[in-house]
């Protein structure tokens, strides 16, 4: 298990056809082989009421929807050195 101060979180909003999608980047590669990031998902989808992903490349949270200031928040709770990034 890899320690959350050691993962500097990037969150950030993109927009794909339209709407607003939130890419949370910056996870040990490490923590995507165990069941530490679906386990996250869940929890995150479940909060936040919405549909989510992970994907491989990074590995990376990707949530419908623009959430970035509160998952920043919510990171920065669970010890994680969480930066808003992006427009």
């Amino acid at each position: 298990m890899v320690d959350p101060k050691d993962q500097p979180l990037r969150i950030r909003r993109e927009q794909r056809r339209g709407k607003f999608v939130t890419v949370i980047t910056g996870f040990a590669p490490r923590s995507a082989n165990s069941n530490e990031l679906p386990e996250l998902l869940k929890q995150l989808k479940s909060k936040l009421a919405t549909g989510g992903t992970l994907d491989d490349d990074g590995p990376t949270i990707e949530l419908q929807g623009d959430h970035r200031d509160r998952l920043v928040e919510h990171f920065k709770k669970l010890g994680y050195p969480a930066k808003a990034s992006g427009g």
